[in-house]
């Protein structure tokens, strides 16, 4: 069995939690054991109910060669200068793939890449180390992602799709088939991509309908 920590202790951290315990209840015997979390914030542990107990703060931590670590910050101004920390000090990363996803046999999945339930990942896709894939997302076949991506749910790229490091794909945005997009990007939720993306951009519809909630008329 496979010791892990989890770096956060938020809503994402928990929601790896869940992950974890939702496999082991899968599998024949236990894969992963849960033996803590780090945080530098102490009270967001005390919000959810975690498996295993707060073992002290990111910052401070002495790496354990015995587990492998998860990142369970959702935030990508800290996952990669977090990851390159504990990387250089020694930490070994995992893969944690929930049981509910598609995975076809031609993919290749990096290291430390979180994918949750109910993600389709297509033939021949790469999903470079440390992205994460959400709930329902789908990855088209041949498509390429790059590392440190953050992919929310519902995000459907289309097949072909070349994606660089460091984006954020937010709910429910989309791509045609063969979009390339380079590196820190910030997609909106709801767009679709038609044209390729360069680097450093923040994509989101210029204008927006005004949504109005008018109420039926209820008199006789």
């Amino acid at each position: 069995m496979q010791e892990v920590i989890i770096i956060g202790a938020g809503g994402h951290a928990a929601e790896i939690d869940e992950y974890i315990q939702f496999a082991n209840q899968a599998a024949s015997s236990a894969v992963w054991e849960v033996v803590g979390f780090l945080d530098d914030n102490p009270d967001s542990y005390t919000k959810y109910a975690f498996s295993a107990p707060l073992l002290g703060t990111i910052s401070g931590h002495s790496i354990d060669p015995a587990a492998a670590y998860i990142m369970g910050i959702a935030n990508l101004a800290y996952r990669r200068p977090i990851i390159e920390k504990f990387v250089a000090a020694g930490a070994r990363f995992a893969t944690v793939i929930h049981p509910g996803t598609y995975v076809s046999k031609s993919a290749i999945i990096g290291q430390g890449v979180v994918i949750a339930p109910n993600v389709n990942i297509g033939p021949n896709v790469k999903i470079g180390d440390f992205t994460l894939l959400n709930a329902r997302c789908s990855i088209g076949h041949d498509s390429e992602l790059g590392r440190y991506n953050f992919i929310c749910p519902n995000v459907s790229l289309s097949g072909f799709t070349k994606v660089g490091d460091e984006n954020l794909f937010g709910v429910n945005s989309a791509t045609i088939p063969g979009i390339q997009i380079g590196s820190k990007n910030k997609i909106a939720a709801g767009m679709v991509l038609d044209k390729d993306i360069a680097d450093d951009a923040v994509v989101f519809f210029r204008q927006k309908e005004r949504v109005m909630a008018i109420p039926k008329n209820t008199s006789s």
